[in-house]
């Protein structure tokens, strides 16, 4: 709501981004009564760690700077009308990587998992090993077909014989 208050206060230079803001599902913020800057009330949305997952898009570089500042806040540029995804800031990429390195488990527990495992007998016996794929010959399809040989022991005495007769031509 602060942000649409802002555009109708700004005149008809800013007509056309009011119409697009308008066409959003606008979020109700806390200073509904006594509208502040846009950019003030996006940080203020934003504050308590982004609960609701909001994407910012901006174009103002004091706004886009103040978010790269809070974890967990995509920021969205547009450049030569094309919407494009800010690279996660360098606060956003520490912050996931604490949650992993806190969700892991220590190496101590993983030796005594390991040992515990053992001693159950639960520890694995051998690991299977994969299949190589080797090299394939031709491709039948593309291959000739082997001739048959022929001896003398398998040929019919009849086809020995046998001559062939020439055609006459009848004009």
């Amino acid at each position: 709501r602060c942000v649409l208050k802002e555009l109708e206060s700004l005149g008809k230079a800013l007509y056309g981004a009011k119409l697009i803001a308008q066409r959003f599902q606008i979020r109700n913020c806390s200073h509904h009564k006594d509208p502040v800057s846009g950019s003030a009330c996006l940080l203020s949305m934003i504050e308590q760690g982004n609960p609701h997952h909001f994407f910012i898009a901006t174009q103002d570089q004091d706004l886009a700077n103040k978010v790269k500042k809070k974890a967990g806040v995509p920021l969205l540029f547009i450049i030569q009308n094309t919407m494009v995804l800010d690279k996660p800031s360098p606060k956003s990429l520490a912050f996931v990587e604490k949650l992993q390195t806190s969700q892991l488990v220590p190496e101590h527990q993983k030796q005594s998992i390991v040992q515990l495992k053992e001693k159950e007998g639960l520890a694995k016996q051998g690991e299977k090993r994969r299949k190589r794929k080797r090299a394939g010959g031709p491709n039948p399809l593309s291959c000739l077909k082997k001739k048959k040989k022929k001896t003398e022991e398998g040929q019919e005495p009849s086809s020995e014989k046998k001559k062939r007769r020439k055609r006459k031509r009848n004009r």
